[in-house]
């Protein structure tokens, strides 16, 4: 019946798109919804220059790119794409969920919830005129690189992130300078060893205390930390900030389910299902023990989700032995 399906994917990053793909091999009737008017979730919002290194079988891969060619994939199956809807409520009912978004309210027998962290927002570079600067000269994440092509950018953080945007720019930028308030990285090891053997200047341990424009572009004022030093001053065309970002689930918390958290996280049983039967969540947005916070993480946790489901729905069916087996 129109407006019923098997299977509502909620979230369209890279776990969202491989779930409704994966749910297409399944021959179930699916859909995705995601609340953004484009595929991809914080993967093209956030880095989608960004080289991903964590797919098997891909040695790196433009983040964009990689996006692309899943929703490529996905057009394998007829898959509902309910793109710029978001998910207002989620109501229990005798056979399954009623899907209420801003525009419409479809029925389910089971959900996948791949929202990752929820909806996101940079942790701002603490100084009084920064919104002066944000979006011209002060950025939080890298999505043209064509913009620093020749620019001297200064990046501040020490996270992967950070190192990775900083990796990411060297070719491209005039100089690129790391500022970071502690001696040691918090990023892979990999990714440090390449960053020391790059041309990127490392600055640390300081902290950017202020921003001012001059004749040649930004003067950036930087206290080094645990001293009475004076602010030094370092030049820049650009500055990007990567203090990580803060996420909520506000829109989950208003939907009429009670599903068990911790730390703003799903729990998920083995199976990926959360506290409500028939409920299933993956990718960023759950926590189980060793669970790890990597794309390729949640592509491993979208065919055990959409395979149980199966199960649940259709005991008698015989599900897949291998990949293989899935289309001929």
């Amino acid at each position: 019946m129109e407006n019923n399906y098997e299977i509502t994917i909620i979230g369209g990053g890279p776990a969202g798109i491989f779930a409704a793909f994966y749910a297409g091999l399944r021959e179930a009737s699916v859909q995705l919804i995601e609340s953004l008017p484009v595929l991809g979730g914080q993967v093209s919002a956030l880095y989608p220059e960004k080289t991903i290194l964590d797919v098997a079988g891909i040695p790196g891969i433009q983040a964009q790119k990689l996006i692309d060619q899943q929703v490529e994939q996905l057009k394998n199956f007829p898959v509902d794409l309910k793109l710029n809807q978001a998910v207002t409520d989620i109501t229990q009912t005798a056979d399954g969920f009623d899907i209420v978004t801003d525009k419409e309210t479809t029925h389910s027998k089971a959900v996948v919830i791949a929202v990752g962290n929820g909806s996101f927002s940079p942790r701002k570079l603490a100084i009084d005129n920064a919104d002066d600067f944000e979006g011209h000269q002060l950025f939080y994440s890298v999505s043209d690189l064509e913009h620093f092509r020749d620019h001297r950018v200064l990046i501040a953080g020490g996270g992967d992130s950070a190192i990775d945007q900083a990796l990411m720019l060297e070719p491209v930028a005039k100089s690129v300078t790391l500022i970071h308030r502690r001696d040691q990285f918090r990023a892979l090891e990999h990714s440090v060893a390449q960053m020391e053997a790059s041309s990127i200047v490392k600055r640390t341990p300081y902290l950017i205390k202020a921003i001012d424009r001059s004749d040649d572009g930004l003067n950036v004022a930087l206290k080094k930390m645990h001293s009475e030093d004076e602010l030094e001053t370092v030049k820049a065309d650009d500055v990007v900030v990567s203090y990580g970002f803060t996420s909520d689930h506000k829109v989950v918390d208003a939907w009429h389910l009670d599903l068990d958290t911790d730390r703003h996280l799903f729990k998920v049983d083995s199976t990926m299902q959360t506290s409500v039967p028939n409920v299933y969540a993956i990718g960023d947005g759950v926590t189980y023990n060793g669970k790890q916070a990597l794309i390729a993480s949640g592509y491993g946790e979208a065919p055990i989700a959409i395979n149980s489901i199966m199960q649940t729905l259709f005991p008698d069916r015989r599900g897949p032995l291998h990949s293989t087996a899935l289309k001929r």
